[in-house]
């Protein structure tokens, strides 16, 4: 069955047998800094942010199945309220004070409640919300890329109005044959309720992501499957997942993570060798740490852009 991008890209990841309520869950196939040890050092940075907003709950959206949440629960004090949002039902090793709330999946939100002062995460979940696929044609027309479930994609009709007026504000031309455009505009849209439905306090978007001075011409559509990068095919094989125009979310502020995080305390810093003698044990822990802040804040990871909005 050929479908828009969008379309198929929706049902691969979030329906019924879609790749996010698959029982092994992200961290299956992939890793991202809200999992393993660098999740302590997250989890370390966002309560030095919450402690600096004056901020009381922190919503998790998009959250997997708790690994980042299950670190804030080992290091937050019993007054933070911490709250995951995510297409699966509970998990059942989550610790006890994380509250949990079901979502729809892509651009649906759930009823959050209107948490106050509080710190609304969405880490890596708007390259996972899908949008429109275009490609200029032989006469640099931008048309909707269709494809089938084996992932084959052909043209079809030209972009809408409301996503080519999106394009040509944000992605603008001239665009060469088989220059392809990723339509952010339900991006926009989906960080624009989470604003919405944040009763006070400061949301929060993490993701590989662009701005207008850099927009990729080939695109950024690609897929990942069991550790790998692989052709994005929309069967539910695999995530499916295009980079972020970040700056065109209406946010506040938009900063390198390396920036941020170096700002938050986080030092990849290798301790002095002297300390080894001293203290080997110590010494070990605070290389380990510096190696895990070093993932965050180095090439790649240190890369992804954090947009900040605050509310009320």
């Amino acid at each position: 069955m050929v479908r828009t991008w969008e379309q198929a890209w929706h049902d691969a990841l979030y329906g019924d047998v879609g790749f996010y309520r698959r029982p092994e869950g992200p961290a299956g196939h992939f890793a991202t800094s809200a999992q393993g040890p660098a999740a302590d050092v997250l989890a370390d940075a966002l309560l030095e942010l919450a402690r600096r907003e004056s901020l009381t709950t922190i919503v998790d959206v998009a959250c997997g199945r708790g690994e980042l949440l299950g670190s804030l629960a080992a290091q937050a004090d019993s007054a933070m309220r911490l709250v995951g949002v995510d297409v699966v039902d509970r998990p059942i090793d989550l610790p006890e004070r994380v509250e949990w709330v079901r979502s729809p999946g892509g651009t649906d939100l759930p009823d959050l409640g209107s948490p106050e002062r509080a710190l609304v995460l969405a880490h890596e979940w708007l390259d996972v919300v899908p949008c429109p696929v275009a490609q200029a044609d032989r006469h640099g027309v931008l048309r909707t890329v269709l494809v089938d479930e084996d992932g084959t994609e052909s043209l079809g009709e030209p972009l809408a109005t409301e996503d080519l007026r999106w394009a040509q504000s944000h992605w603008p031309g001239p665009h060469a044959c088989g220059d392809r455009v990723e339509v952010g505009r339900p991006r926009d849209a989906a960080f624009a309720t989470l604003v919405a439905r944040t009763g006070s306090g400061l949301v929060v978007a993490v993701d590989y992501g662009h701005t207008v001075a850099a927009r990729p011409r080939a695109g950024t559509l690609t897929g990942f499957a069991d550790g790998s990068a692989c052709l994005p095919v929309p069967d539910g094989s695999c995530d499916v997942t295009a980079h972020v125009a970040m700056d065109t979310l209406g946010a506040d502020g938009l900063h390198t993570q390396q920036d941020l995080l170096r700002g938050l305390g986080v030092d990849g810093t290798r301790p002095p060798v002297a300390l080894a003698r001293r203290d080997p044990a110590g010494y070990l822990a605070a290389l380990a740490a510096a190696s895990h802040a070093s993932a965050l804040t180095g090439p790649g990871a240190g890369d992804f852009l954090w947009a900040l909005r605050r509310v009320g």
